[in-house]
């Protein structure tokens, strides 16, 4: 019996060694945290790690060969300060600002941490993360002005972030925000800045109440204007109504008056006809008493007076054909006698010239004859005449 106890506390000496022992190579991998077994070779693509990772769970070390070390995941606040850092246009600023970061949990980013920052303390890890967040802070404050620092500081962040990723992703580290918190500058650019952005707020906020004040008179001159033209409009109604109804008054007074003149009127026109045909009546009389006392006896008389034309121009109408026999004897006889027939014709007529001739002087009172001889006469002239007056006589 005491030989079969000495075996049995023998083999649970050994269970429990045993299990003390696994306990020892079995690892608990914490959710804010990455386990290192380092010693054993593996491949990921064209490289080779000499350790393997295990996030989250358990892993079992295999004892001699392994050893295994914990890589905290947790968050890390870096205070980021950058004193005296030229922007552009060369004024330094001050600038103060808190990053979130943290070593990163996906590979392959993370065997950059592994290979830079295993076995480093947090306060290593973090100094180095805050030395480089802050050299790239002032490549950053070198791009950019200081009205653009100060005015927009999420897009100075977003630019700061871009800037330090690459970085950041060499060391295995993660950027998960960067607040920039403070800018100032020694020499009092921001201020002389913020003088005038605030002048130009109190002129702005002048202007705007100026523009509200004529706003509101604009409104108010438009609302009474409204007034005015509903009044206007009532009055061009009112007016409108009374215009119509005195326009229907009127019409009604000259449908009255002109029914009133159209009987004037159709009274007097029959008057005027029933006057026409007693006029006709005298008229008629009177063609009648008129033809009776004059037309008769003037057409009588009027045929009397044409007979007795008649009987007048009977010696004239013979006569006139006498003349126009002679005429035509004389015109005859004329073309009969040839070139002479001129001389012939005044030779017959001088004695009737001659009569003619001397019934005129006969009846002219003569004192003097004072006779001019002209020239080629051969002075001939006043006996010729005196000799040509002999003879008429």
């Amino acid at each position: 019996m005491v030989a079969l106890g000495i075996i049995l506390g023998t083999l649970a000496f050994f269970a429990l060694l045993f299990l003390l022992n696994i306990r020892t190579l079995i690892y608990i991998c914490e959710p804010n945290e990455v386990l290192i077994f380092s010693g054993k070779r593996r491949r990921m693509g064209d490289r080779v790690f000499g350790y393997r990772i295990v996030k989250g769970g358990k892993g079992f070390r295999r004892p001699i060969f392994e050893r295994v070390d914990r890589l905290d995941l947790t968050n890390m606040v870096i205070d980021v300060t950058a004193h005296n850092a030229y922007s552009k246009g060369g004024v330094p600023l001050t600038v103060a600002g808190v990053a979130n970061v943290k070593i990163a949990g996906h590979e392959p980013v993370l065997n950059n941490a592994i290979e830079r920052f295993l076995g480093k303390s947090r306060a290593e890890i973090m100094q180095i993360a805050k030395a480089t967040l802050e050299g790239s802070l002032r490549g950053v404050l070198a791009t950019l002005t200081p009205e653009e620092v100060n005015e927009d500081r999420i897009l100075f962040a977003e630019k700061l972030v871009h800037e330090v990723e690459h970085d950041m992703t060499a060391l295995g580290l993660v950027v998960d925000t960067l607040k920039i918190q403070h800018v100032s500058d020694e020499v009092k650019y921001l201020d002389s800045i913020g003088r005038i952005k605030s002048a130009e707020i109190i002129r702005e906020a002048r202007i705007a109440e100026a523009i509200a004040q004529a706003d509101a008179a604009v409104a108010q001159a438009e609302n009474r204007l409204r007034e005015v033209e509903a009044q206007v409009n009532a009055a061009i109604e009112v007016a409108k109504a009374d215009a119509e109804k005195r326009l229907a008054d009127t019409l009604t007074r000259r449908d009255a008056l002109v029914a009133e003149e159209k009987a004037k009127v159709a009274a007097a026109v029959a008057q005027a006809q029933a006057e026409v045909e007693v006029q006709k009546a005298r008229v008629e009389q009177v063609r009648r008493q008129l033809e009776a006392d004059v037309v008769a006896p003037a057409k009588a008389e009027c045929e009397a007076m044409e007979a007795q034309a008649k009987a007048d121009a009977a010696p004239i109408v013979q006569d006139g054909a006498a003349r126009a026999d002679a005429l035509r004897t004389l015109a005859t006889a004329w073309k009969s006698a040839g070139p002479n027939a001129r001389e012939v014709f005044l030779v017959q007529k001088l004695d009737r010239i001659v009569e003619i001739l001397t019934e005129s002087i006969a009846q002219s009172r003569i004192e003097q004859i004072t006779m001019i001889d002209t020239k080629g006469s051969g002075g001939t002239g006043p006996m010729n005449a005196v000799s040509l007056a002999e003879q008429i006589k």
